[in-house]
């Protein structure tokens, strides 16, 4: 069972500025010369293409849900039942 809900925008972003970090660190090794500009295209690409990965998924994941017809789905005002009043221990009070 997954501990958590993958999200492939997060997935997307850590890859670009893995790979932001990797191009740093070669120039930082000597093994190749990068210029102070080359970052803003890969990090900004990156958050864009994050984004717009994000964007798909939640869009995929709405229309997957599953839709629910409750009060608030129809506009129907709630039973009064449903609406009676509780003492503090979440038992519905004896009182009128």
């Amino acid at each position: 069972m997954l501990s958590h809900e993958f999200q492939p925008g997060r997935l997307v972003a850590g890859f670009f500025l893995a790979a932001a970090g990797l191009v740093y660190a070669g120039d930082a090794g000597g093994l190749w010369e990068t210029p102070w500009f080359a970052m803003i295209p890969i990090v900004v690409g990156g958050l864009f293409l994050a984004a717009a990965t994000a964007a798909v998924a939640h869009g995929i994941r709405k229309a997957r849900r599953p839709r629910t017809k409750g009060p608030a789905a129809t506009g129907t005002p709630a039973s009064p039942e449903d609406k009676a009043p509780t003492s503090g221990s979440g038992a519905p009070s004896d009182r009128p």
